[in-house]
């Protein structure tokens, strides 16, 4: 801490970060042991946020994060998608293909921005807010690939047919970037994935998760 800063502010953000990280919830008396300080204190922090909807307690009183989380993160969907943008344009120009970031919300997949190639003849339509399930469609499979740390995998994920009939996907997560999982990839109509788009698309997503950190 220093003079500049503000040491219940920081008191409250480290109770949504141990929140955060436990899905059964923590009790005054866990948070005070975790925070260093009296259960007083917790009391105050967790009224403070309930009052915004950021903490709720259930009926046996242990903490866990509330839904007013949830409307802070979807405004760092545009954050995300203007820092991610340069890097698909790219993409969609050179491999000629719909290009896409996908997040996980919840147990889906969410395509947050999109950008279509502007030379080609046709391409496949693409829409921002379009969501499926994490195990299906190169999004989602790049995702969960990188969560499981196949040390086998090549980096990327390749589908076809699996969300479009006659469209295939390439795919890579993004690494490295704290709270964020994602995925940079290009869906096309094609029976199969050219060789080298694979590794164009790991190369955007690292310029992606690059621009993130």
């Amino acid at each position: 801490m220093t003079a500049e800063t503000s040491q219940t502010l920081d008191r409250g953000l480290r109770v949504l970060k141990l929140l955060a990280d436990t899905d059964h919830g923590l009790t005054v008396t866990e948070l005070s042991n975790k925070l260093g300080v009296n259960r007083t204190v917790v009391y105050r922090l967790l009224a403070t946020l309930e009052q915004h909807s950021l903490v709720r307690r259930d009926i046996g009183g242990r903490a866990r994060v509330g839904l007013g989380v949830l409307q802070l993160g979807r405004q760092v969907h545009p954050l995300v998608r203007e820092a991610a943008l340069p890097a698909l344009r790219s993409l969609a120009e050179d491999v000629g293909a719909t290009a896409h970031l996908t997040l996980v919300d919840g147990t889906e997949a969410l395509a947050v921005a999109v950008v279509e190639p502007t030379w080609t003849d046709y391409h496949v339509a693409y829409r921002a807010g379009f969501r499926h399930p994490l195990d299906r469609g190169a999004a989602g499979r790049a995702i969960l690939a990188a969560r499981a740390g196949r040390p086998d995998d090549p980096g990327y994920a390749l589908t076809h047919g699996e969300l479009e009939a006659g469209a295939s996907g390439a795919a890579a997560p993004l690494i490295g970037v704290t709270g964020i999982e994602g995925s940079v990839g290009v869906v096309m109509l094609c029976d199969s994935v050219p060789e080298r788009v694979g590794p164009r698309v790991v190369d955007a997503a690292r310029e992606v998760s690059d621009a993130l950190r």
